[in-house]
């Protein structure tokens, strides 16, 4: 069959989906992966056959523009799941953002997309969890649709809580963005919004029930497979570390989407040359860039994989992306999660916490000190290396992405429906 897989034009969500398109394409299925012209180059290099669907010169700007949003805007926060702690007002605006933000993102592509599957015509679209031009495309060519998660589900609770909270509200004060804006564009193309529209006929979920949230949505569980773009494993790497080795990565998004990090990186770096620690900044050139004068124990390395370098590691100390987070789960790395509110980052960062597997500092409490400190925490007790182990235990558990593949055949043949008709 035909499978096309479809992601805003941000790599590390087109990472997460790599490994299940290079499963759909070794069972002998045909593959194309479409986004925006400026990641078609990315995924020319994941191995897989790219499709240009529009342009997206505007997102960069538009996110560099509004930096602060990741700290001081309360609607850019996904984390607080208690429905006690929640209004319908403060959902809504949570709701606007996301439809305006998830716009901005899908509308480029969402036209050059549906002309593409027409003449194409796939049997499955699978569709990153904030890519809803997948279940566009899906009804327009009559297609099954999965949804392939890269973070906590909050999306969708979030959904179920607010539609919760709106049944308590007055029907001439109701609404709802993302179907408004969604149903709209279905409309153009002769659809109708449904709630497959947010969880897909199917959500694939790569966390292990001790992390995980269940939303009521359908899903099926699959092993993450780390996959970190085009690497070359260093020679010094093949040489067992004389001391307890931390990684410090704080991806890629920060840097190039919001100007810059939220921490300050060469103040932590001189905290920990206090420690008895060999210190690796797997940093861009951008990061590396800003450093000052280093200490003797930190080895700063450009595009090292993380799936190399983090089985030599005692502990990773990240900025709470989904990317960094699940190579560290797949490798029983305790995790140091140094993160700004924003999106599910805090979610999962609480989570490792409560398993004991790591520890939540938010970046406005992430002074030098209060870095080291917790990193001596987690270095000194060997309960959180245990914990880590048990979270990778659980975590490659799941059936790999080859063993989703006969599930993802099944939705596809059962699923397909009628092609949408304006």
């Amino acid at each position: 069959m035909r499978v096309l897989f479809v992601t805003i034009p941000e790599k590390s969500h087109l990472f997460c989906m790599t490994p299940i398109a290079w499963a759909m394409r070794a069972a002998g299925h045909e593959v194309r992966v479409a986004s925006c012209e400026e990641l078609v180059d990315v995924i020319a290099r994941t191995g897989m056959t790219a499709v240009a669907t529009g342009r997206n010169d505007g997102i960069s700007a538009a996110m560099t523009s509004n930096r602060q949003s990741q700290e001081e805007w309360e609607s850019a926060s996904w984390n607080e799941l208690d429905p006690a702690k929640l209004t319908y007002e403060n959902e809504l605006e949570r709701a606007q953002l996301a439809a305006y933000g998830s716009a901005m993102y899908n509308e480029p592509m969402i036209d050059e997309m549906v002309e593409f599957a027409r003449s194409w015509r796939p049997d499955l679209v699978v569709w990153d969890p904030l890519t809803y031009a997948g279940p566009l495309v899906a009804g327009v060519v009559g297609a099954a649709h999965v949804r392939s998660l890269c973070f906590a589900d909050v999306w969708v609770m979030k959904r179920r809580l607010f539609q919760g909270l709106a049944a308590d509200v007055p029907a001439d004060r109701r609404k709802d963005p993302l179907a408004e804006w969604l149903g709209g564009r279905a409309a153009e193309f002769g659809g109708t919004f449904t709630e497959e529209f947010a969880t897909g006929q199917l959500t694939l979920d790569p966390l292990p029930e001790s992390l995980g949230l269940d939303t009521g949505a359908l899903r099926t569980p699959v092993r993450f497979v780390p996959y970190n773009g085009p690497a070359v494993v260093p020679d010094w790497l093949r040489t067992p570390p004389e001391r307890v080795r931390i990684c410090m990565s704080l991806g890629a998004s920060n840097t190039e989407r919001y100007g810059g990090d939220y921490v300050s990186k060469g103040k932590i770096l001189d905290m920990l040359a206090e420690l008895d620690a060999e210190v690796v900044a797997a940093l861009l050139p951008a990061q590396v860039k800003e450093l000052g004068p280093l200490p003797g124990n930190v080895r700063v390395v450009e595009s090292v994989p993380l799936h190399a370098l983090l089985p030599s590691c005692s502990l990773l100390i990240h900025h709470g992306g989904f990317g960094s987070y699940a190579n560290a789960l797949v490798h029983g790395v305790p995790q140091l999660t140094v993160t700004t509110p924003v999106a599910d980052q805090l979610y999962r960062g609480a989570g490792l916490e409560q398993q004991g597997a790591g520890l939540l500092l938010p970046h406005d409490q992430a002074a030098p000190d209060a870095v080291q400190d917790r990193v001596a925490r987690i270095l000194a007790d060997p309960d959180f290396l245990d914990n880590a182990a048990r979270l990778r235990d659980e975590a490659l558990s799941l059936p790999a992405p080859s063993e989703v593949v006969p599930v993802l055949e099944q939705l596809a043949e059962e699923r397909r429906t009628a092609p949408w008709r304006a």
